[in-house]
């Protein structure tokens, strides 16, 4: 049995060191596609989080702590959805995981619209909430009415908030759509130092 998993391991070590080798032998820029394509979705997933962010400090009037507020609303969606395109998209991509190009686009899409889309505007909802509540800024239901208010206070917000998604969602399902071509390109490409004749 541990033979077999042994196999197995090298067999995928020297798939991912053939795609390696077959992608540094691309230009730069296409390179830099494949290789930076999750920090675009984190970034955009950063602007997500920051318009959500606003639209519920407007709703809920809450004017203090707008760094404290903004800082999370930017980096934790930046990380999450960058670490998880990374690994869901860009990672099966390179070991030859992922080779189906319908598959790469909807998983892309899908994590675009989660983690790069709905999920910022979901984690909007405890941080200005609990601001809210801290600063009194705005009347915060009684414990029994609690999630009919964030559904009515929340429908609005997502309502706004539809575009960036559905934009979020289109530019991640576009890049999965670009890097599965760019490594289909790459591995088309002949082996460094053989010689044609």
């Amino acid at each position: 049995m541990e033979n077999h998993e042994s196999v197995d391991t090298v067999k995928e070590k020297q798939i991912f060191d053939i795609i390696t080798r077959k992608i540094s032998q691309l230009p730069e820029a296409e390179r830099n596609l494949l290789e930076y394509g999750s920090t675009y979705i984190g970034l955009n997933a950063t602007l997500c989080g920051l318009i959500a962010n606003s639209l519920f400090r407007r709703v809920l009037n809450v004017t203090q702590a707008r760094i404290a507020a903004g800082l999370p609303m930017a980096v934790i969606p930046f990380l999450t959805a960058e670490v998880s395109y990374k690994s869901f998209v860009t990672l099966p991509l390179n070991t030859g995981d992922l080779n189906c190009e319908t598959c790469t686009i909807t998983r892309s899409g899908l994590v675009g619209l989660v983690f790069g889309g709905l999920y910022p505007v979901f984690l909007a909802i405890p941080v200005n909430g609990g601001l809210a509540a801290r600063y009194a800024s705005a009347l915060l239901p009684e414990k029994g009415n609690i999630l009919t208010y964030w559904i009515r206070i929340s429908k609005p917000i997502f309502r706004k908030m539809l575009f960036p998604i559905l934009l979020q969602t289109g530019f991640a399902a576009y890049l999965g759509s670009r890097q599965y071509k760019l490594l289909i390109k790459a591995l088309q490409l002949p082996e460094p130092g053989l010689e044609i004749q």
